[in-house]
């Protein structure tokens, strides 16, 4: 069975020979799903330029905060040159990954930050908050800026052989939404609904990062079309309670918490956490993938790396 095959099986319930595994930043070649980025958010020697026009801050290995915010006041928006989704170049890394991982891979066509992740750091994070309740007009024309923009690179990631498109959007914090359900149903809901149907009308799959606790909106995140949902902390969650009420409606997406047992953990500690999220989130028929990240910015080991690794790949045959 071709990578291919076995994420589109576990995807859709029609039975893998074994749980998938994305292998995010390292070891890609052992990848079944290879992520490429096809929006340039770190660009230079030093990575730290959005083709978006902002530039990052850096206080160690992780990626950074923007330095400045582009929109100061809304009269700047009106001077906002946004990327060109229609860059010949944009695409050309592809072409790269698939001379060097091969044609069998699933290949996802990485947005890298997305929607009110982009919008944040174009406007400030604060003022973001603020003006989606007291400014309502122009967080629309931003946002039709940022989603309009990731609507025209979707349909050209199809055109160059996708098989996925990968949205990157956090949305909670270690306890709840960053902003009311309510709210993020009348103002984004609407946007992601369009932009996962312009996917599937374009023959790709759609796969949605998030880091935080954003249980209230995963039977949301489900009725508009995610395929694949990456929950990027599952140590937040009852993982119980998660699979009782969505095992078989979505392929999860999920790591070793590295907040905690990736990082923290011993080795029967990281199997076990495997075992829980495997048992409460796939079905006999597929339904999971594991993730791997290497992530010794916040601490972890060469051991727990490796560690991860093997405890998908043993428990997931």
């Amino acid at each position: 069975m071709t990578s291919r095959e076995r994420v589109r099986r576990a995807m859709r319930f029609s039975g893998p020979d074994r749980i998938p595994i994305l292998f995010f930043n390292k070891d890609k070649d052992q990848s079944d799903i290879v992520l490429v980025d096809v929006v340039r958010h770190f660009m230079g020697p030093k990575k730290d330029r959005s083709e978006w026009g902002f530039d990052w801050e850096r206080r160690d290995d992780t990626m950074g905060q923007p330095k400045s915010v582009l929109i100061p006041d809304w009269e700047a928006l009106d001077m906002l040159a946004g990327p060109d989704a229609y860059d010949a170049a944009r695409f050309d890394d592809f072409e790269t990954a698939r001379l060097q991982y091969g044609d069998d891979k699933y290949y996802c066509a990485s947005l890298v930050l997305t929607g009110f992740t982009v919008m944040s750091a174009l406007r400030g994070f604060s003022a973001s908050l603020e003006d989606l309740c007291i400014d309502r007009e122009n967080m629309e024309r931003l946002a039709d800026i940022v989603f309009g923009f990731e609507n025209a690179v979707i349909a050209r990631a199809a055109e160059n052989g996708f098989d996925g498109v990968a949205f990157f959007d956090d949305w909670g914090t270690q306890e709840t939404l960053i902003i009311s359900p309510a709210l993020w149903r009348d103002f984004f809901k609407p946007r992601y609904k369009h932009q996962f149907e312009r996917a599937h009308a374009c023959g790709l799959d759609v796969y949605f990062h998030c880091c935080g606790f954003i249980e209230e909106i995963i039977p949301d995140l489900i009725e508009i079309g995610v395929d694949m949902l990456n929950l990027s902390q599952p140590n937040l969650y009852d993982m119980e309670k998660i699979g009782a009420l969505y095992r078989g409606r979505v392929c999860f997406v999920c790591p070793i918490s590295y907040q905690t047992t990736s990082i923290t953990g011993t080795r029967e500690e990281i199997f076990s956490e495997a075992d829980r999220l495997i048992r409460n989130l796939r079905t006999q028929h597929g339904g999971f993938v594991g993730y791997v990240e290497e992530y010794h910015s916040i601490g972890m080991s060469d051991e727990n790396y490796r560690s991860c690794i093997d405890a998908f790949r043993e428990l997931g045959a």
